[in-house]
């Protein structure tokens, strides 16, 4: 993993530059694996995220926006006793391995200073946050509890001492000398997995740049790794570097790696804009699991209801052909007794020969009329299996919209989502005794050159903004044939082309057509957009449009959602 031992050393450089000394104002736990601290230093609040998600395990500053929850769970309840109102007075990294360690001084309930230790290990799927009492080092608790039967070696649970995860004997990489180089076998491929076992801190995207384009004796590897220190030292620049199979994040632009490099002024913004969405899909994934479950049940059931549908209707139209064979067995009733079994007849739609089944039992005009009820009936039957898979085709359009929405929406988007479900009887509300006020729905706005852009996430938001909020002179932003976030704009002069690109941004990016280029956007004014009768919330046709086409761009989003444009 990129975050490793070597990366970890400049994130606490980082963490102390600016929280050393900092006051913890408060503390929000916002997943099960994430909290987060609101401290304040050098005259101004930082946000402390730290993150234990076996996917996305990290600890750094962060300036993006985290919804946090009304009732902190019990974890957050005793960090915010022991480590709220306290001072950060040193922050170190053991070793050169993956842990953090804030040391936080603070007054107990007796008056006395007392220290705790909050430590940080990011290790992956083994990753934990755990509070130490300094004095003892007693585990007092930790996110994720690890009793005695799952390892005898380390315990982590309250009550316990807390010991640190086992070094294997590595060698510090800031601690390299040039004789430790000349215990690798140099013509073994492998080398760089050496250099992961013998370095603390070293991970296989460090160990290959250190191998890359470098003599593989002890001499050339010597050099590489003080080349290697050097740049780290001296040419420090975060970066994420882009390929089209993965994308990377180090300390400094990769060698080894061919790709598009973006640079950050610190670790903190890099790994904002590395995780943007990643982390917060997960987290909203943990509180709505059972709303994306029912939306991906119900498309499915609609789709294989469709499939049975359009199987009765092939079923229902050779059907139709009971109408011949009725007429048939008439035009040749004066040569057809009581107790024939057959009739081969020419037919006068194709002129072939076909075997019409009769019942022994019944006369011929019996017989005739056994067939043309079968017509009447596969003929009745069409009428309903085509308004029935006009349903189910709109079911499966508003599932698509649903499941396209819940995949860029924020928690309150979720809910709200939810909550439209519930309106329309297609999950049950949950009853409670207190009745709560119903909200507007919570749709994003954004300020761009004196233009105000409302942007609807959700079908609520959506038919709110175009509905109610909007004017007829307001102007409408919707991609061409796809679900996708309604975008209004406000603006009483002529739209400029900053505007129009802005809005056509978000609206394609909050769509289906999210990853694809050159997405077709419409737009036109309010007066001109008209409410589908009988459909769903926020779906609209219109015309008058003029389009736009546009590359969704993730890193313009980003940035807009940070600037002071977001409101």
């Amino acid at each position: 993993m990129a975050f490793d031992g070597v990366f970890t050393h400049y994130i606490v450089n980082e963490l102390n530059e600016q929280l050393h000394y900092g006051r913890i104002n408060k503390i929000y736990q916002i997943s099960n694996y994430e909290l987060i601290f609101l401290i304040r230093g050098h005259q101004q609040t930082h946000k402390l995220l730290c993150s234990i998600h076996p996917n996305y395990a990290r600890c750094h500053i962060t300036k993006e926006n985290y919804p946090y929850p009304k009732e902190p769970p019990m974890f957050c309840m005793l960090l915010r006793k022991h480590l709220e109102g306290g001072r950060i007075t040193k922050i170190e990294q053991k070793d050169n391995d993956r842990i953090v360690k804030f040391y936080i001084e603070h007054f107990n309930e007796m008056g006395d200073k007392d220290i705790k230790i909050f430590i940080v290990e990011v290790m992956g799927k083994h990753s934990n946050i755990i509070l130490v009492n300094q004095k003892t080092n007693i585990i007092i608790d930790s996110l994720k509890h690890i009793s005695p039967f799952l390892n005898s070696f380390r315990t982590l649970q309250p009550g316990a001492t807390y010991i640190h995860p086992p070094t294997h004997d590595k060698v510090n990489f800031f601690l390299a000398k040039k004789e430790h180089f000349s215990n690798f076998l140099y013509d073994d491929t492998n080398l760089s997995k050496q250099l992961v076992q013998y370095f603390e801190g070293v991970s296989p995207l460090c160990a290959k740049e250190l191998i890359f384009d470098t003599i593989l004796n002890n001499e050339g590897l010597y050099q590489s790794y003080n080349d290697f220190i050097d740049r780290l030292e001296h040419h420090f620049n975060p970066s994420i570097i882009y390929t089209p199979k993965k994308t990377y994040f180090y300390l400094i632009p990769l060698k080894h790696i061919k790709g598009t490099i973006k640079t950050f002024s610190s670790l903190g913004d890099m790994l904002d804009r590395y995780y943007f969405n990643k982390d917060k899909e997960e987290r909203i994934k943990q509180q709505t699991q059972d709303l994306e479950k029912y939306i991906k049940n119900e498309l499915e059931k609609n789709k294989n209801k469709l499939n049975n549908l359009n199987t009765d209707l092939v079923l229902a139209k050779e059907a139709l052909n009971y109408k011949v064979y009725g007429d048939l067995i008439i035009a040749n009733s004066y040569h057809l007794k009581k107790g024939m079994t057959s009739l081969k007849a020419t037919s006068y739609e194709n002129n072939q020969e076909v075997t019409i089944e009769l019942d022994p039992l019944k006369t011929p005009i019996e017989n005739a009329k056994k067939y043309y009820h079968k017509y009447q009936k596969a003929k009745k039957a069409m009428g309903h299996l085509k308004k029935h898979m006009k349903l189910t085709k709109e079911e499966i359009n508003y599932f698509e919209v649903l499941q396209e929405q819940i995949k860029s929406a924020s928690l309150n988007d979720a809910l709200e989502i939810r909550q439209e479900l519930e309106e329309a009887h297609y999950l049950k509300r949950n009853i409670s005794k207190k009745k709560k006020k119903k909200h507007k729905p919570q749709y994003e706005a954004y300020e761009i050159d004196g233009a105000i852009i409302y942007v609807g996430k959700n079908n609520l938001q959506n038919e709110y903004i175009t509905h109610k909020l909007a004017h007829k002179t307001d102007y409408f932003m919707h991609v061409k044939d796809m679900p996708g976030a309604h975008v209004i704009i406000r603006y009483h002069e002529e739209l400029t082309e900053t505007i129009i690109r802005t809005a056509a941004q978000l609206a394609a990016y909050y769509s289906k057509g999210r990853l694809s280029s050159s997405v077709p956007v419409d737009y036109t004014l309010v007066k001109n957009i008209r409410k589908v009768p009988g459909s769903k919330f926020g779906f609209v046709t219109y015309d008058n449009q003029k389009t736009i086409y546009i590359d969704p761009d993730e890193d313009f989003i980003h940035a807009l959602k940070n600037s002071k444009s977001y409101q």
